[in-house]
């Protein structure tokens, strides 16, 4: 069994850290946490990885993240004014 990839991003007035880095073909997670009400971070959503989350502030939330195919993948708040980038490789 391999393991798992975990990687916490903390939102508040962006994504800290922006760039989130994977192994190729390992399953990840990644758990957003929403620590301010600043800003449209309330939402965070990927079309590229599939992925639509609400967050509610200090509930973490995890998303599961396919590593199949390396590149670069966007994220971003539901406005689409702030962003961060997953890398796979």
């Amino acid at each position: 069994m391999s393991e798992l990839q975990k990687v916490n991003v903390t939102v508040a007035g962006g994504y800290d850290p922006e760039v989130v880095n994977l192994k190729q073909g390992v399953p990840a997670e990644i758990t957003f946490t929403r620590t301010s009400a600043q800003g449209c971070l309330d939402v965070v959503h990927s079309k590229e990885l599939g992925f639509e989350e609400n967050l509610p502030i200090d509930e973490p939330r995890t998303v599961s993240v396919n590593t199949e195919e390396s590149g670069e993948f966007d994220f971003s708040c539901g406005m689409d004014m702030f962003h961060g980038k997953v890398v796979v490789k």
